[in-house]
């Protein structure tokens, strides 16, 4: 790992930005229809409980990445295993990611553009970022997340004076009852995207302060929650439920209806620039995430040297990933709910239960070695 540090407003602005992500503008929770800004709190609550878990498993490790941490808790050969799969995870992710932006550009702004060109130029981008380091990521995030607060209050502001928002298509409220909104919260949203906080795991040890990461990490969740479930609730408001549920990118859409005295109008660009900067950080991470995992568990010298092979590698991924949108957006929703929740809930509880089972046995065994003790005495 690099001998570097990152502080906690750097942390924090990675954070967010990362949650943001593509959930800023895809139809994120509708399976819960009006409700759907209720789903993103559930699944944000749930995020905040699977911190705690995380946190834990940090305390006793606090200079180890997590594809560390599963070595310790698990054993050499079970623990090297979890953390390729962990490796191909943080791969496949930052692939769809990267897939995601580039249909976005192609279906709003670079229609005539080929894909695997976008995605080049997005990955080699990418590269050079983190062959500076971890560092350089960090403090490029404090000014980005200024630039992402200014596009998300302008195009708010637009929106408000457009006259487009009507309340009455957020109403009944609990139209279709709790299960639709449990079962998206519980299963889908509480996964993507809170769920992926995760990757801060291998990120963590670089922490200059880990005595705030409580407050950095509560912080976080709740306030991408709280932005995720109203810019939801915007999106419902302006376009109404039907249209956001046949929308691919619906913020793209309630962006795309201000017009304003006929001069204001075809402000898809903020739209596209949030997800330039929301996409880029969070893929940037998970694939820091992945170059520090292979340089964890092969003992690697550095990332720098496999950063372009890897690179080249995510590459093809995101080209094979779908044979078009609609199939990447299947099979996004298939992942989220069917393989994610063994990363983000399964493998890191059982790594929990097995290091409280051994701290205890630790326990006696050392309260028994103390009363041997005092009984010589």
């Amino acid at each position: 790992m690099e001998k570097a540090k990152i502080s906690v407003i750097q942390l924090f602005a990675l954070m967010f930005m990362f949650e943001m992500g593509t959930a800023l503008v895809i139809p994120f929770g509708i399976d819960a229809k009006k409700d759907a800004w209720l789903a993103i709190l559930i699944g944000m609550c749930v995020g905040i409980i699977l911190f705690f878990i995380y946190s834990f498993l940090f305390r006793q490790y606090p200079n180890l990445p997590f594809t560390g941490y599963a070595r310790k808790v698990f054993g050499k050969y079970l623990g090297l295993a979890i953390g390729l799969l962990y490796i191909f995870y943080f791969l496949y992710t930052t692939s769809h990611n990267i897939r995601s932006f580039g249909e976005l550009l192609l279906s709003s702004t670079m229609t005539e553009t080929p894909l695997v060109a976008i995605i080049i130029l997005f990955v080699l981008t990418i590269c050079y970022v983190l062959y500076l380091g971890i560092e350089v990521l960090a403090r490029t995030a404090e000014v980005f997340i200024v630039i992402l607060i200014i596009l998300g209050l302008t195009g708010n502001l637009f929106v408000y004076l457009s006259g487009n928002i009507d309340l009455h298509n957020l109403q009944p409220f609990l139209e279709n009852g709790w299960q639709p909104i449990l079962t998206t919260g519980l299963l889908d949203i509480s996964n993507f995207p809170f769920g992926q906080m995760v990757a801060f795991m291998m990120l963590l040890p670089y922490l200059n302060r880990p005595g705030l990461l409580k407050k950095v990490w509560l912080s976080t969740l709740i306030s991408s929650g709280f932005v995720l479930s109203y810019t939801m609730s915007l999106n419902i408001a302006v376009l109404g439920v039907g249209e956001v549920e046949r929308s691919t990118f619906p913020l793209l859409s309630t962006i795309g209806k201000v017009n304003l005295f006929e001069f204001i109008q075809r402000l898809d660009a903020i739209v596209v620039f949030t997800l330039l900067i929301t996409v880029f950080f969070k893929a940037s991470i998970f694939f820091y995430c992945t170059l520090i995992g292979i340089v964890d568990l092969f003992k690697l010298k550095n990332h720098q040297q496999i950063i372009l092979p890897i690179g080249c590698i995510l590459i093809f991924f995101s080209m094979i990933l779908a044979s078009n949108l609609s199939v990447h957006i299947e099979k996004g929703e298939y992942v989220d709910r069917y393989i994610y929740p063994y990363f983000h809930i399964i493998i890191p509880l059982l790594m929990l239960i097995v290091t409280l089972i051994r701290n205890r046995f630790k326990k006696k065994a050392k309260d028994e070695k103390i009363r041997l003790e005092s009984n010589a005495t």
